[in-house]
């Protein structure tokens, strides 16, 4: 165990909730947050919930300046006898720590990460959804501090956790996304930071979305760096196609980042014995799979919208229409046996089902 005491202290004045029914993704947050600082020489110390408030920084914070920041996303479940549920809260702790070191950030403590994370929610429990389909989302993340203009790791942290809750992802919902394939642009490369979540890696994918966003797509599909041709990740999730009975996913290869929904589902299909591979795919072989009707199925998977069926690609202008649009039988049947288990409908034969006291 650790020696850490987190320090409680609870706002007077709560904030009035929003109605449920329509909420926006990551637009409203709780009465709380969870911070706690890191400083050279003391380590991490003084974990603390306190209310929801602004964060002051000197301007010449290494984080304004050089991005030395990462961040993590989970969410919190309500069941419908109203018990409180996290899904793979330490696979979540332990990609932050493996994008630390690649941000060269000092590791947290991932014993104290996740009892802050139950506290946190437990405290702002009353902020979960009670609406089917909606969460409490949780944003863990960590902003380098210190005042200091050389280009060297800052020597200041802080870690905080904010909760919001949360609709849809998409628009669109569980309904079939249609997603563009990026040619003029990468998104990271191997021996980049692709495999951290990090913030650069978010605001250079941003001018090719915005581009997708307005011929009508929700999301691009990378390919790599080197030679692209090969299929790497949607923006905001890892990508699986069926062809021709074989559910496939780009191999982790240093520039993809490691999903915990992708994981997640790789071993859900193993359990079921569905085929399922993880290699290298390219553009031209998914490109020759739909012409000769072997494509059956494309989704994507995340955390913010689980599962997200794909029913349309466009590739140099012409359009993969699949599964005629429609979301397919195993995209469904996936997603509502992650839901299921994530709000405690279905049984947890894995043990990915965490109770928040």
């Amino acid at each position: 165990m650790n020696n850490y005491q987190i320090d409680i202290e609870l706002c007077n004045n709560r904030k009035e909730k929003p109605s449920f029914s329509n909420l926006q993704f990551g637009k409203t947050y709780t009465d709380h947050m969870f911070v706690m600082d890191y400083t050279q020489g003391q380590g991490w110390h003084h974990p603390r919930i306190i209310p929801y408030q602004p964060v002051t920084l000197d301007p010449a914070a290494t984080i304004f300046h050089y991005g030395q920041t990462v961040f993590e996303g989970l969410k919190a479940y309500l069941s419908e006898n109203e018990e409180v549920f996290l899904f793979r809260p330490e696979e979540n702790i332990k990609r932050l720590n493996r994008s630390c070191e690649r941000l060269c950030i000092p590791p947290v403590d991932e014993e104290i990460a996740l009892e802050a994370l139950k506290k946190l929610v437990a405290i702002d429990r009353d902020w979960i959804p009670n609406v089917e389909g909606m969460a409490l989302y949780i944003r863990p993340f960590i902003i380098s501090t210190e005042p200091n203009l050389d280009v060297s790791p800052s020597k200041s942290y802080k870690f905080m956790i904010i909760l919001s809750p949360v609709g849809a992802f998409y628009k669109e919902g569980m309904n079939p996304v249609k997603i563009a394939v990026e040619q003029e642009y990468v998104r990271a490369v191997r021996g980049g930071t692709g495999n951290a979540k990090t913030a650069g890696n978010y605001a250079g994918a941003m001018l090719a979305q915005e581009k997708s966003g307005k011929s009508g797509y929700s999301q691009v599909l990378w390919l790599d760096g080197k030679e692209n041709k090969y299929i790497e990740e949607v923006g905001s999730m890892n990508v699986f196609f069926k062809v021709n009975g074989e559910v496939i996913t780009p191999a982790l290869s240093g520039s993809i980042l490691e999903g915990i929904t992708r994981k997640s589902v790789i071993e859900l299909l193993k359990h079921w014995n569905v085929p399922v591979s993880e290699r290298k795919i390219s553009i031209d072989e998914i490109y020759d799979a739909h012409q000769n009707g072997q494509l059956e199925e494309a989704f994507g998977t995340g955390t913010a919208a689980v599962i997200s069926p794909i029913g349309e690609l466009l590739w140099r202008n012409e359009k993969l229409v699949i599964n005629n649009g429609k979301t397919g039988p195993l995209a469904q049947k996936i997603y509502d046996a992650l839901t299921g288990i994530q709000t405690g409908k279905m049984e947890d034969p894995f043990g990915w089902r965490v109770t928040v006291e």
